[in-house]
């Protein structure tokens, strides 16, 4: 039985059997890797039993399949086809992990976890999305999977130079508003997200802000949207282990006490954990 066909198998499994897991460990072959950037990538994945799962927000944990000693990386869902059975991921090549990833071509195979963690919430009819660098990736699923159940979407993305907004020709046909930032104003207005934000959410009714990127612009956005009374999502990162919730290694201080970013999140209401 060729991979294909074992993954048609796991879609008509998950499809006819929803008390099936959340979660799987598959196989999954590479359909396609392409350069976004000098150092980001776009890996396509058959694998239709997680994209089957997927949710915006969660996260799976890949890992070479003659990996070594290499730890699976957690990377956040880029994308989901479902019609295809596959899922796409967006990375940084930041060392030798990433960096072995970035090396694979069509045919190779990998190792999937996932989906996994809780995503962003889908309760929401005005949505402004702000990310900054590789927290614009799970980004991406969110506005694509608002805009095909008709929410609008509106999207704020600041990087340090133009070179660093590819993103806007990935989001462009999901979103009705891209407003953009750079720290040397080669693109959009010069500064950050949140030299922008009070502006755009006085003009506009947003009903939740949803956010992905380095922690202190997430902190600041959310001090911005606690100011203007705007509900505020978080997208944390934490260096993982497993993925899983077993080994604490990503465990943080909320409100509600000690949580895992792996399990309990990665997504938190911003006033659990930015207080």
């Amino acid at each position: 039985m060729t991979l294909h066909d074992r993954q048609k198998n796991l879609t008509e499994i998950v499809a006819g059997n929803t008390g099936l897991p959340a979660k799987v460990d598959v196989v999954a072959q590479v359909m396609s890797q392409t350069r976004l950037s000098a150092d980001v990538c776009k890996l396509v994945l058959q694998a239709p039993s997680i994209a089957l799962r997927s949710q915006p927000g969660q996260f799976v944990q890949v890992g070479l399949q003659q990996g070594g000693t290499l730890l699976r990386r957690p990377l956040g869902l880029a994308e989901v086809d479902n019609r295809q059975g596959n899922i796409s991921l967006i990375y940084r090549i930041v060392g030798k992990g990433t960096d072995a990833l970035s090396n694979l071509r069509e045919g190779a195979v990998v190792k999937v976890l996932g989906p996994l963690g809780h995503g962003f919430s889908k309760e929401t009819q005005k949505p402004l999305l702000v990310g900054g660098g590789m927290g614009l990736s799970p980004l991406l699923y969110c506005a694509k999977w608002l805009s095909a159940h008709n929410i609008k979407v509106d999207v704020l993305m600041g990087g340090r130079t133009a070179e660093e907004l590819f993103w806007q020709r990935l989001f462009a046909t999901c979103t009705d508003n891209i407003y953009l930032t750079t720290d040397d104003g080669s693109l959009g207005l010069k500064g950050f997200v949140t030299d922008l934000l009070p502006q755009i959410l006085t003009k506009s009714d947003y009903d939740k802000v949803m956010v992905c990127g380095p922690e202190i612009m997430m902190k600041n956005v959310y001090k911005v949207c606690r100011e203007k009374i705007v509900p505020c999502e978080v997208s944390l990162e934490r260096r993982m282990g497993c993925g899983l919730g077993a080994c604490l290694s990503c465990s943080i201080d909320t409100l509600s006490g000690r949580r895992k970013v792996c399990k309990d999140g990665p997504v938190f209401p911003a006033e659990e954990v930015f207080f």
